[in-house]
């Protein structure tokens, strides 16, 4: 069809790794479009090009041609001159007749990935190494794996007006409930954006706004993402991008970590407390520090008092300031160790934390108990890294109104982020969700672990979003 031959020729015109072969057959040319770099050639010689010219009666029906001719596994008929493209930047073979007004397009992908390796932000002790990839094709491949359901799910759709990115919506027909599904699509579907490169153009119009908390999950692990998608969620993968999102998301998820269900269960009880416990001190502990400090000495224990009164005699900065500029160092070391290339910047980590604590005592700019409260602050968000952002922010809102108010102030900064966290939503549900609801569901995986025979068989939440 000449419409279709001068679409094609006229937008992707002047492109060098775009192939226009052409072959000759006894009712007339036959033209291959594809993109050199993006199909296996292999592929295209032996499934598409030879049995055309090996075929000396080919008839003018495209269903004959599909079934008598073409023996590649994927051939399709295409609707449009818009769909054409797409499916030749895509990696298809695009295939037009001189003598059918019919157009179809072959699948003969074959570019250049990444291998399926271990996961890098979430290292486990125990369990699967395996982790996403950037190829949309190995990450549905990675969770049918595991889940071998026929009500599995597997949408997609083109986002963005210039990439045409393709975004997959994957759930468990009969599980998840049909308002999160609804939600979640018709979100999706009115995203209007230029280009999409990554899950966080997806997971922006999904979170609630104006939080730093992260109301939509996200994952690198495919046996976590298939775990979601068994009690009932939804995961969105995105061409190009290794990391799955998971929706609905709730606060309490991040304090269970990757292995928590392959390790011993009494260990895991153990290590979730911890991982409570670090999330208070990280956040709380610098402004409780500086509301008894500064307001409350008197509870102090007077051994304590004469230590601390001895060792912020050099220092010139109010304790606010002093806690401030040592949090703001420590951060600075923490953008720096992670922006590094990974061997320099643990070792930059660890001196710099050395050096900086030292120096900064030993210059009079702080104190050695600011040193140790701030360190500890900061070591204990690294056990709850997917927080990290939230608790920065939330110490100095803490650290802030203990300054100015005293203890008055440090639980008026507890009430404010508790508010702050109830009032968030993931998809429609309670952001603390199971906390606080009537929802049933029955504490089988709340902050103790109990079987997993008895969490498999768990029900998180119901259609009525409650």
């Amino acid at each position: 069809m000449n419409e279709y031959l001068d679409y094609i020729n006229s937008h992707l015109k002047g492109n060098i790794d775009l192939k226009d072969r052409q072959i000759n057959c006894n009712l007339g040319i036959i033209h291959l479009f594809y993109i050199d770099n993006l199909c296996d050639s292999k592929l295209i010689s032996q499934f598409i090009i030879t049995p055309f010219i090996t075929n000396e009666n080919i008839q003018a029906d495209i269903n004959s041609i599909k079934k008598d001719v073409l023996f590649n596994s994927s051939v399709e008929s295409i609707k449009s001159k818009e769909e054409s493209l797409i499916h030749i930047l895509s990696g298809d073979v695009v295939i037009v007749f001189d003598f059918i007004d019919d157009v179809i397009y072959c699948e003969a992908k074959g570019f250049n990935k990444r291998s399926v390796s271990t996961p890098i932000t979430e290292q486990v002790l125990k369990g699967p190494r395996e982790g996403f990839t950037e190829s949309v094709v190995d990450n549905i491949s990675l969770i049918r794996r595991r889940i071998k359901n026929p009500n599995l799910t597997i949408e997609s759709l083109y986002i963005g007006t210039k990439s045409n990115t393709v975004v997959i919506i994957a759930y468990i027909k009969n599980s998840a409930p049909e308002s999160l599904i609804r939600y979640v699509k018709e979100k999706v579907n009115k995203i209007n954006i230029d280009f999409i490169l990554d899950i966080n153009y997806i997971e922006e119009e999904l979170k609630c706004k104006k939080t730093l908390f992260d109301t939509i999950g996200y994952t690198e692990k495919p046996d976590i993402a298939a775990s979601k998608l068994l009690e009932g969620r939804i995961a969105i993968i995105v061409d190009g991008s290794p990391f799955v999102l998971t929706a609905p998301c709730f606060f309490l998820e991040n304090f269970q970590m990757a292995d928590d269900y392959y390790l011993n269960r009494y260990y895991t009880n153990a290590s979730r407390i911890i991982r409570l416990v670090a999330f208070l001190f990280a956040v709380l502990l610098p402004g409780f520090y500086v509301a008894i400090d500064t307001y409350h000495f008197a509870l102090i224990p007077i051994v304590f008092v004469f230590r601390l009164a001895a060792s912020r005699a050099d220092v010139p900065f109010p304790l606010v300031l002093e806690v401030l500029i040592m949090a703001f160092f420590f951060q600075l070391l923490r953008e720096a160790g992670i922006r590094l290339p990974q061997p320099i910047g643990q070792a930059m980590s660890i001196v710099g934390a050395l050096i900086l604590g030292d120096a900064a005592v030993g210059s009079g700019l702080a104190s050695q108990s600011t040193v140790i409260v701030v360190a500890l602050s900061a070591i204990s968000s690294f056990l709850i890294p997917k927080l990290h952002s939230a608790i920065y922010l939330w110490v100095l809102v803490v650290v802030l109104l203990s300054s100015l108010l005293g203890l008055m102030g440090f639980f008026a900064s507890i009430f404010i982020l508790l508010a702050h966290t109830a009032s968030l939503d993931s998809c429609g549900y309670p952001y603390l969700l199971p906390l606080a609801t009537s929802n049933d569901f029955k504490y089988k995986d709340l902050i103790f672990r109990k079987e997993v025979k008895d969490i498999s068989k768990n029900i998180i939440y119901k259609d009525d979003k409650k």
